[in-house]
């Protein structure tokens, strides 16, 4: 029912709208009997690969040319509104192939893009590290030339798909500017070579494969550099920015399961003698949570199509997008657990599983704080 908003936002092609009915029915079919899977987490998130792969799914995660922000974003609101590890699963082939779709060699460029989009490798997008998240300038990790290869050491932390990924995209220090700030490169690092491992899995309060690794004297061929060396910095940001958005849109799709979890049981359950849903606060609060999951969406899905259809990089839009439709998820999704009363506690039920599943998300990809930052800063910048 609440789907309809798609079909009435003028942000969608046809091919947009068919799409979204497709991802839906096969989220249904596939992802939901799967979802509420809560043991050997790693073993799902490869399933879930292999599951999207087969759909033709991780196509528009990995784009060869130019990612369509839109798509990214429809797909990861059906993926999310059933499974959080699906939609990890998905998003992380488009994080850790976005440098290298656009800066690779093309021998370098080809295999690892044709094998993500295959569902054949998994990818993994390694930036943080213990010293280092939202302070990008911080990163310790160094990569020193030495002949044709370059030698990685150092630590990263809180890296998706740690254990589990065949390939990373590494961010690494080689050199210093002028002003003190480093000189960051990226790197395609294989998970088998040679000085790489994986040091701890980090477990979270909801599923997500993820951990800390570490590189000692990592030996990595020169041709493995993503772009120039210094472009480091401005391919990671690239690639939030791009993705950014469609943070938002997982959000959403967390939102929405939990506004119709919401709805079916107030329209179920029955205090003092009426049903939840004829309680006048129950009515004030299923108001609140449809019209701030419909103006997330507005704000997601209008930075995806500027994105799709306007030059520049629209950081505002899409910084608004990820902060406003993580926010208000965590709103929407406490409210439906408060709706549910005791039954929204006990472990293992939908709104259970999405009130930890949410909480990352005003984290990763910038903070809601970060955001804030970026937003005012690109406002400021407009009015000079």
């Amino acid at each position: 029912m609440m789907d309809r908003l798609i079909t009435q936002l003028p942000f969608f092609t046809p091919e947009h709208r068919n799409l979204a009915q497709t991802v839906a029915q096969f989220v249904a079919q596939e992802i939901e009997p799967r979802a509420a899977v809560e043991e050997d987490v790693e073993s799902v998130a490869r399933e879930f690969v292999s599951l999207l792969a087969g759909a033709g799914l991780l196509k528009y995660a990995v784009a060869e040319s130019k990612l369509d922000v839109r798509s990214l974003c429809l797909i990861r609101e059906e993926l999310a509104y059933s499974s959080a590890l699906a939609d990890l699963a998905f998003v992380m082939q488009g994080l850790g192939t976005y440098a290298i779709a656009r800066s690779a060699p093309d021998h370098v460029r080809d295999f690892w893009l044709s094998r993500a989009a295959n569902g054949k490798a998994i990818a993994a997008f390694a930036l943080t590290e213990p010293n280092a998240g939202s302070d990008v300038a911080a990163i310790e990790t160094t990569a020193r030339r030495d002949g044709e290869t370059y030698v990685i050491d150092g630590k990263k932390r809180f890296i998706s798909n740690a254990g589990i990924a065949d390939f990373y995209i590494v961010f690494a220090k080689t050199g210093t500017r002028d002003d003190g700030r480093p000189v960051l490169s990226a790197f395609v690092v294989g998970s088998k070579m040679p000085g790489f491992r994986v040091i701890e899995r980090t477990p979270l309060i909801a599923l997500h494969p993820i951990g800390e690794i570490a590189f000692n004297e990592c030996r990595v061929p020169a041709e493995d550099m993503v772009g120039e060396e210094g472009d480091g910095f401005k391919l990671a940001m690239e690639t939030m920015d791009t993705f950014r958005a469609s943070v938002g849109a997982a959000a959403c799709g967390m939102a929405r399961r939990a506004l119709d979890q919401a709805v079916r049981y107030a329209s179920g359950r029955k205090q003092f003698g009426r049903l939840l849903s004829e309680h006048q606060l129950v009515q004030a609060k299923l108001a609140d949570m449809i019209t701030e999951l419909d103006a997330a969406r507005l704000l997601v899905y209008r930075a995806a199509y500027a994105r799709d259809t306007e030059t520049g990089r629209l950081t505002r839009e899409a910084s608004e997008a990820k902060l406003f439709a993580t926010e208000a998820a965590g709103r929407i999704i406490d409210s439906a657990v408060q709706i549910h009363g005791g039954a929204g506690l006990v472990s293992g039920t939908v709104v259970e599983r999405l009130y930890r599943d949410v909480r990352a998300l005003r984290i990763y990809e910038g903070t809601s704080e970060i955001q804030k930052l970026v937003i005012a800063g690109q406002l400021l910048k407009e009015q000079v």
